[in-house]
């Protein structure tokens, strides 16, 4: 295994979880391929089909749609996390967002055909595909439950607590707009909430 796809493994095992499967996962490890954005960099650009699943090894990705001219954060990708935009990279379909690199990255990713080469030959990464899509799906529900039950000070201080280094990475601007918060009002919590 090669040493700059350590930090991938480890996050790889993290989400199998299951001993019996890591001979299977130096076949995953060497399917992933380097791909380098510059800030401000598209990842996918909205209505272009996606062309990989990646792994943030450095960087943030935004994911982002456009609602009348502004700009709405849907999503943040920080180093050691897995990333696309699913539908359209699973489907061949035109992209209903943007993922745009908010800094330099360096990303590991796959495209489709090696994707589905490890869905249905490998199976650590069918495993490790399962629990990443449920994890999410446990995140995307509370998320949105918290948008809806939360007030934004609250959504703040639960994003103090659970991900106080979303605060030192990513600029205020893109951070309110995931909280679903102005970034006026974003600026008075803050000050309000140490």
């Amino acid at each position: 295994m090669k040493v700059e796809k350590h930090n991938l493994k480890n996050y790889i095992l993290k989400i199998i979880d299951d001993d019996i499967l890591t001979p299977f996962i130096p076949v995953i490890l060497d399917a992933f391929k380097p791909l380098r954005l510059n800030k401000n960099d598209f990842f996918v650009e909205e209505g272009q089909v996606c062309s990989y699943f990646c792994y943030v090894e450095n960087g943030i990705l935004q994911h982002s749609i456009q609602i009348f001219d502004e700009e709405k954060t849907t999503y943040l990708a920080l180093r050691n996390s897995l990333t696309t935009a699913l539908n359209s990279f699973k489907n061949k379909v035109p992209s209903r967002k943007n993922i745009k690199a908010l800094s330099d990255c360096k990303l590991w990713v796959l495209d489709i055909e090696t994707f589905n080469d490890l869905i249905e030959n490998n199976d650590a990464f069918n495993t490790f595909y399962y629990n990443l899509i449920e994890n999410q799906i446990f995140l995307i529900d509370d998320y949105r439950i918290d948008l809806l039950t939360l007030t934004p000070e609250e959504r703040y201080k639960k994003l103090l607590i659970n991900d106080p280094k979303l605060l030192q990475e990513v600029p205020l601007l893109y951070l309110a707009s995931f909280l679903g918060i102005s970034s006026r009002h974003m600026s008075r919590i803050r000050k309000n909430i140490k």
